[in-house]
């Protein structure tokens, strides 16, 4: 089934008044969850921009401290797991179709491309903005990431932006995909002039501009796919007395989009996801209402409920209950005496343990906050381990399909534009996606664990194992477990070659002895292990000749074709 974009967004109809047209369509539908996500951010995340104005104060409604705590601790977790900072996360690795030759052929160069990906990664502030799109996601259940080509001469390629969930819209396709995006932002004059350096001049009066220089002049990016990619198109709302009608920015084409969108929990019929604050906030509101009493309550008991006698002497204005003071009364009157409260049983100390219990449970911070015990053993950590990813395997599947893989392909295609690497293709087959995050680390431990046990389990029955274990195969495959590069093993010819070696030499084979599984499961989580990306057909590339005839010493020379053309350093149809 061939893809199709949404009618209003298909090109070639892509114009200034087919943009704004879009993005109020696409905001009207928005609306619906606009009010839910202000309830989360109030009591989740009040720190973040909800779209209005900056520095305003949004933690007035706030009393219970739990869910922004869990909610911190979550993205943190996910930001430790997925993306570690100075860790890598990320790696290529020969596809499936090669044959042994061939992939002792491409493998130290996509060594060589993955290890220039990831120092770009880590020069970059990629780190500092997925936290936040971290903190969107566990929040609102949607985030947003752009991914920017710097200018050439910075320390790193990439130049990554948290777009907040209040300025950007987005238009799904057939296959619930967030193709479509969809951003507004109000820019002055001169962030206009420094954003887009071709733009056109906004308004031709400029004597009426001289005094409102620093007003704000609306934005829409466009980011709409296409049978060629991605169409690119930033027009300028009309404005009296700055834009007189609807201005085109800037416009061009990308290979991969620069907006990379990606889910918590996706509903069926839905675009926008669901986060589990959204499941949580309920208990949340209750604990903020029961705080807010309870301090309420705190109060009175403090200062007290007092009653007078009206004897026209005693002014209740003008007393103070401050020490010392003398409080004036009439003969026979009894002044100012203390309003006893009922017997009553407190039970709103349990009540707020029970609900931040299941908020903390809710919000994964029972699971995976930090250890607060004394340290752990080797097995304790792998439980913890398997546990948590027991948890979070549905959401990671999901962040791997749409962070993970769309954020390797616009590096990779970012830096083959700029000729830092070789025109190398992702296509699942002849080049693959190599994740080694901690949470990618799993898959790896538990087949090394099955592994183990059944080579003490054959033992235990009387066979040797040589005669039914290849043990250069076994080693490899540990190897790749372990995450040891490609480039540091030998070939297959060359090992067979080093063996004949010693055969001839006369020297020793060492015995085959039995490993110690408890000493293996610890040094597996030392180490990075790999998993097997899981690439769409629809993502495939040129097959293992086109692929291998690429990557020539000429193409890593080759210069980038187009113009470098702002914000994206897109190119110009």
């Amino acid at each position: 089934m061939v893809d199709q974009t949404s009618p209003a967004l298909s090109p070639p109809t892509l114009s200034p008044e087919a943009v704004v047209q879009s993005y109020q369509r696409a905001k009207d539908r928005r609306r619906t969850w606009e009010a839910h996500w202000r309830d989360c951010y109030d009591f989740a995340l009040p720190l973040r921009n909800q779209g209005i104005e900056n520095g305003v104060k949004t933690g007035d409604k706030l009393f219970d401290g739990t869910a922004p705590d869990a909610v911190d601790q979550l993205a943190a977790s996910l930001l430790s797991n997925l993306t570690p900072p100075w860790a890598r996360w990320v790696g290529l690795m020969p596809g499936a179709d090669l044959s042994d030759e061939d992939r002792d052929v491409l493998a130290p160069k996509l060594e060589k491309a993955a290890t220039m990906l990831q120092s770009n990664f880590d020069r970059s502030n990629f780190t500092v903005e997925i936290h936040q799109c971290f903190l969107d996601l566990v929040t609102a259940g949607t985030a947003c990431l752009m991914l920017e080509e710097s200018p050439l001469g910075e320390s790193s390629a990439f130049r990554f932006t948290a777009v907040p969930m209040f300025d950007v819209v987005f238009d799904g396709d057939a296959g619930g995909r967030l193709e479509g995006t969809l951003r507004r932002m109000e820019l002055t004059r001169r962030e206009l002039k420094q954003r887009y350096p071709d733009a056109p001049d906004m308004g031709e009066d400029r004597d009426a501009l001289m005094g409102v220089e620093e007003a704000h002049i609306g934005v829409i990016e466009a980011v709409i796919p296409d049978s060629r990619g991605y169409a690119y198109m930033a027009v300028a709302e009309a404005a009296p007395g700055l834009v007189s009608e609807t201005a085109v920015l800037s416009e061009g084409r990308f290979e991969k989009s620069p907006f990379i969108n990606f889910r918590w929990l996706k509903a069926p019929g839905e675009i926008y996801g669901r986060s589990p604050v959204m499941k949580a906030l309920p208990d949340i509101k209750t604990a903020n209402k029961v705080v807010e009493l309870v301090l309420k309550n705190a109060s009175i008991a403090v200062t007290g409920i007092w009653q007078a006698e009206d004897d026209g002497v005693l002014n209740p204005a003008n007393i103070k209950l401050v020490p010392g003071a003398i409080i004036p009364k009439a003969m026979g009157s009894q002044g100012l005496t203390p309003l006893s409260a009922p017997g009553r049983f407190d039970i709103s100390g349990l009540v707020l343990e029970n609900l931040r219990a299941r908020i903390r449970a809710s919000l994964l911070a029972d699971k995976l906050g930090q250890v607060a015990g004394p340290k752990m053993s080797a097995t304790e950590v792998l439980e913890r381990s398997t546990e948590m990813a027991r948890i979070l395997g549905a959401t990671y599947g999901r962040l791997q399909t749409e962070l993970l893989t769309p954020l390797i392909d616009r590096g990779l295609s970012i830096l083959r534009r700029r000729g830092e690497i070789p025109p190398i293709m992702i296509d699942g087959r002849t080049v693959d996606i190599d994740y080694k995050s901690p949470l990618a680390r799993r898959q790896s431990q538990e087949e090394v664990s099955i592994a183990m046990g059944w080579f003490q389990s054959i033992q235990q029955l009387g066979v040797r194992p040589e005669t039914i274990l290849d043990s250069q195969r076994a080693a490899r495959w540990l190897a790749k477990s372990y995450g040891v590069p490609e480039h540091l093993l030998l070939s297959e010819a060359e090992s067979e070659a080093k063996t004949r070696e010693l055969e001839a030499s006369g020297a020793p084979k060492p015995p085959l002895k039995t490993p110690d599984l408890a000493k293996l499961q610890e040094a597996l989580l030392k180490q990075s292990p790999s998993q097997k990306a899981a690439i769409e057909p629809s993502q495939a590339a040129p097959p293992l000749r086109a692929n291998r005839n690429l990557i020539t010493p000429a193409d890593v020379d080759r210069k980038p074709n187009g113009v470098p053309l702002n914000p994206f350093k897109g190119v110009k149809p």
